[in-house]
């Protein structure tokens, strides 16, 4: 009997966090009738429960690596609707190239599953299906990629689009409307449906158990004496958490409690939220830019390159409208009118009467956010300090997303009290990327606070106004220790919750990355929210995560602009 009905079935528990962990968001894992080929519809991942188990996680591996790779991005599926031989020819060059994608969180028995002859030749799903739309030989993809289930993945696409649009603009009584108001900064959320990556070790005790126990699991434990350098965290806010791995939650945006009114800013004042009194401080933060200083050590040069390129390939395009062409998704009138008139008059028509759309323009502004306060300063997994592994991610996120010829800026952030939060603009968003962007990101030392409220607003704030672009993505790197004068714990987290929701109201899509840090799924939770975030144990994952996350985020914020 097929398991459709949605219930997660508990043979599969080990699965689902293997899903969850290659899919870059919460995916489960559910039995589908026997002897059917694995297929996914991008929320769970159904496969064969009599094949073998090495079969099962294979599966599981290839269909988990589609939906980080956006190989299931509505825009392309739809075109493979009624060409049942198109889509083999698409999974059979897609799947390759989703497998390569997230080879950085494949152990090597599962990434030999791709063919880098064929994954090469393709760097968006976009390209896959343009390559079998062709006319070159292409192999019948392998049993282990399954099948593409296109009515299904439409259907699960558009009824979460639904449900976004009807939580977004529906009707929300006064008095309820005013309990969610009050209940925004999202102490009491409910992430049952969100899998736990951090439960008991999954996968048995063979090659592939233990991977799978490495990558969900911590790499070292916090010490708790407080040392070091000056404003670092104290034992007052320290996690202690011993929990570390690839934890990811995609965007969660679309909940209608999450409303709130407009908060307006003068000059670099911005507002505070007092979650206790359930209200706003207004002109209660002071930020001030602060030029960046180069330091006479400080050299140009970032670690080795970090795969973070293609998995941002096809993030803020804008749609290229193609006319006259010979299928699309709408009529082209004046080519319709034409063809008539050449059929009337007895000639043969030319069947190119359609419009296609096309993303193909990039329209995106990002601002990358650093955070340098003090509690950045501890070590971090494979011997380098938080700030040293941030670093070195914002770098390559900086340089993969200009090339791409997106807008970006880089600011770095500290505080010291609330009249007192600064802002680092290491790169500007008219600045050039050059040596001295390097030799200033590298003149950064972590030291005092993190009043991570303030420096959300005013990032935001900068991004609204200078980023010149439809679709603007706030980029949070940060360990997600929220805590400064008066800026403690629970306080400083429902603020910065409150700031996250507050930008993604008015159309910013938010993603906030913890990299090498020991910080726990909860405390990031409490402090991020429903924005989507991801924390990693080292750069070298981030590859296999950004991808669907910003793409996540971008659409939150198109939601958002649409029904404001």
């Amino acid at each position: 009997m097929s398991d459709h009905g949605g219930g997660v079935d508990g043979r599969f528990s080990g699965l689902d966090l293997l899903a969850s962990a290659l899919g870059g968001c919460p995916v489960a894992v559910s039995g589908d009738d026997p002897q059917a080929a694995p297929w996914t519809d991008g929320k769970t991942v159904y496969v064969d429960p009599s094949a073998p188990a090495r079969a099962q996680l294979e599966s599981v591996a290839v269909q988990a690596s589609l939906i980080a790779a956006g190989s299931l991005d509505p825009e392309v599926v739809g075109q493979l609707a009624r060409h049942r031989r198109l889509a083999r020819r698409y999974l059979a060059v897609e799947g390759h190239r989703a497998l390569m994608a997230n080879a950085a969180l494949l152990p090597n028995t599962l990434s030999a599953l791709a063919d880098r002859t064929l994954g090469e030749r393709s760097d968006s799903a976009a390209t896959s299906l343009s390559i079998a739309r062709g006319r070159d030989a292409l192999p019948d993809p392998p049993s282990s990629f399954g099948a593409l289930n296109v009515k299904k993945v439409l259907a699960t696409a558009a009824a979460a689009a639904r449900q976004a649009d009807q939580e977004s603009v529906g009707h929300v009584p006064r008095k309820q409307e005013k309990q969610e108001l009050e209940e925004l900064d999202e102490d009491n959320v409910d992430d049952s449906d969100d899998p736990d990556l951090f439960s008991s070790p999954v996968g048995g005790g063979g090659a592939i158990g233990k991977w799978l126990k490495k990558l969900l699991s911590s790499a070292r434990k916090t010490g708790g004496n407080g040392d070091g350098p000056p404003g670092a965290d104290s034992p007052t806010h320290r996690t202690n958490s011993t929990r570390r791995g690839l934890h990811a939650v995609s965007s969660l945006a679309s909940v209608a409690s999450e409303e709130v009114v407009d908060i307006k800013t003068e000059g670099v004042k911005y507002p505070e939220w007092n979650a206790e009194r359930r209200s706003y401080r207004l002109d209660w933060c002071t930020v001030r830019e602060a030029d960046p200083q180069i330091k006479a050590h400080a050299t140009q040069q970032i670690e080795d390159a970090i795969s973070v390129r293609r998995p941002l390939a096809r993030l803020g395009m804008g749609l290229h409208r193609r006319h006259r062409q010979p299928q699309g998704d709408d009529i082209d009138i004046d080519a319709a009118l034409e063809a008539r008139v050449e059929v009337r008059a007895g000639s043969v028509p030319d069947e190119a009467v359609y419009l296609d759309s096309l993303r193909r323009r990039r329209d995106l502004s990002v601002l990358l956010l650093l955070d340098v306060s003090g509690s950045a300063a501890e070590p971090g997994t494979a011997g380098r300090t938080v700030h040293q592994q941030q670093r070195t991610a914002v770098a390559h996120l900086m340089v993969a997303l200009h090339d791409l010829g997106d807008r970006v800026s880089l600011y770095a952030y500290y505080s010291q009290g609330r009249s007192a939060v600064t802002m680092v603009p290491v790169k500007r968003f008219n600045d050039h990327l050059d040596a001295q962007v390097f030799r200033r990101l590298n003149s950064l030392e972590p030291g005092a606070y993190s009043r991570l409220g303030a420096a959300i607003r005013h990032g935001s704030a900068v991004l609204e106004e200078r980023g010149g672009t439809s679709r603007r993505l706030l980029v949070v790197l940060s360990d997600g220790l929220a805590y400064d004068h008066g800026y403690e714990r629970a306080y400083g987290a429902a603020d910065a919750r409150r700031a996250l929701t507050e930008a993604r109201r008015r159309g910013t899509g938010c993603v906030c990355l913890t990299i090498g840090a020991s910080t726990d799924v909860e405390s990031l939770r409490r402090v991020f929210g429903s924005a989507a975030h991801a924390t990693i144990s080292n750069p070298d994952q981030l590859a296999g995560v950004i991808g669907p996350m910003f793409r996540s985020a971008i659409r939150s914020g198109e939601v958002r602009r649409r029904v404001s």
